[in-house]
């Protein structure tokens, strides 16, 4: 809370504001409704004037602050208490007035009373702000994403089969999710599942189900996500890599919309919608032959491409404080780091610029967050530039960057650490591993 305290009685002036800082609160003090005016570009929260002042009273530096400060809370000071002056002051758009004499107490807290009111007041801002730019749980102002909200709620309403493609960490299940949770089956189940996080047979009996004695250790009848997500939304992540066995089993079931059980020949009707997502050019997966062209055309009904982050750069600043509301961060972060996050390319997108700032909150100790708090774009973006032609394996590239870390560090391990993320520690394995003492 910033706050300009004006009084045209020094020693008061001089008392209220640094009554002020000791609470806590960014206070300065002027004299006069004049400087006051010319000290209110540096982006204050509230001003505490006094009413009656030479030159400029303080009704008129309230009527010129509202006129072109309007989000600044004013509270007037008079020790003349009249009925008149303070309905005025109200009417002019004042917060709340207090009457000489009283304690820098009673200052302190009405000040905290306002701090509080002031921050619901933007809480609910933000919340209004966000819900105006953001669909579910995806956040963005960009044409880009609104291109994508759009897309969102026309499919939303059908039953088409939708393919989400997008680089990793574009968030493919949260538009996978936004759909669902717009559409006609949103109070059924939502079921998802990664098709590269398992192996080819257990994949089958998650997917499909089983009878008792199907196999070894298949002790009791257990039904497929198929079953589960009955009435709902089947999301199948990483759609790619699925074994091309169970890509004709997955064909089979949308065309007759029956699942078979692993040991089991009755078949299972079975209602589902399916959202199936990839960070691969399917389309070329399929003219390679790793990809059933059939299965191509059965999926991609409805394709929606989500844009990377480094196409849409405007999104950053409302993700960055999207993220930090959501994780309860109760942190600012400065003009110049906004700018450093801004120019990044983020290979890794939204999930990349969230780990970025879970580690920047960590190094600021919880307070505001400085481009020293950031990890150096420049130097892993430049090193990575510098990769000569064979360069490709992750130890090479991993070597080189510890390698300019510490050169730029001036061989300096903490500094080194720092600049790439990792610990002291860490420096040191790595030293190591390399044969770099």
């Amino acid at each position: 809370m910033k706050i300009l305290v004006v009084d045209d009685e020094r020693k008061l002036g001089i008392l209220f504001s640094r009554a002020l800082k000791n609470a806590g609160y960014d206070a300065k003090y002027v004299e006069t409704a004049e400087s006051a005016l010319e000290n209110l570009s540096e982006g204050f929260d509230m001003v505490i004037s006094d009413i009656r002042m030479p030159g400029m009273n303080g009704i008129e530096l309230l009527k010129k602050i509202k006129s072109e400060y309007p989000e600044i809370v004013v509270i007037m000071m008079t020790a003349h208490g009249t009925v008149e002056s303070a309905v005025e002051a109200m009417k002019a758009g004042a917060y709340d007035y207090l009457l000489k004499p009283f304690s820098t107490d009673e200052l302190i807290l009405l000040v905290k009373r306002v701090s509080e009111d002031l921050h619901l007041r933007r809480e609910v801002e933000y919340h209004r702000k966000i819900e105006r730019k953001r669909f579910g749980e995806i956040v963005g102002e960009s044409e880009p994403m609104q291109n994508i909200f759009e897309l969102i709620e026309k499919v939303a309403v059908s039953d088409a089969t939708v393919l989400i493609l997008g680089e990793t960490g574009t968030g493919k299940e949260l538009v996978a999710r936004g759909i669902h949770n717009r559409s006609p089956r949103a109070k059924k189940p939502f079921v998802a599942i990664n098709c590269a996080a398992i192996t080819e047979t257990l994949l089958e009996s998650e997917l499909f189900g089983y009878e008792k004695g199907a196999f070894t250790g298949a002790d009791k009848r257990k039904p497929g996500m198929f079953e589960l997500a009955e009435g709902g939304t089947l999301f199948l992540d990483e759609i790619a890599e699925m074994p091309a066995p169970l890509q004709a089993k997955l064909l089979r079931v949308l065309q007759e919309k029956k699942v078979y059980h692993l040991g089991g020949t009755t078949p299972i009707p079975v209602d589902v919608r399916i959202i199936a997502a990839t960070n691969k050019n399917l389309r070329e997966y399929v003219n390679e032959q790793k990809f059933r062209e059939d299965l191509y055309f059965r999926l991609a009904v409805f394709p929606i491409e989500l844009p990377p982050l480094r196409k849409r750069p405007q999104d950053i600043p409302i993700l960055v404080e999207n993220f930090l509301r959501k994780r309860g961060f109760k942190v600012n972060i400065s003009s110049e780091a906004m700018e450093i996050l801004r120019e990044y390319t983020y290979p890794g997108n939204v999930r990349e610029l969230e780990n970025i700032l879970e580690r920047a909150v960590i190094l600021s100790g919880g307070k505001d967050i400085f481009p020293e708090h950031l990890p150096d774009f420049e130097l892993d973006q430049m090193e990575v530039l510098s990769m000569e032609p064979g360069e490709t394996t992750l130890e090479e590239l991993e070597k080189k960057m510890l390698i300019s870390a510490l050169e730029k560090a001036g061989g300096n391990k903490s500094k080194a650490a720092r600049l790439l993320g990792i610990t002291r520690r860490m420096i040191y394995t790595k030293l190591k591993k390399y044969e770099l003492d």
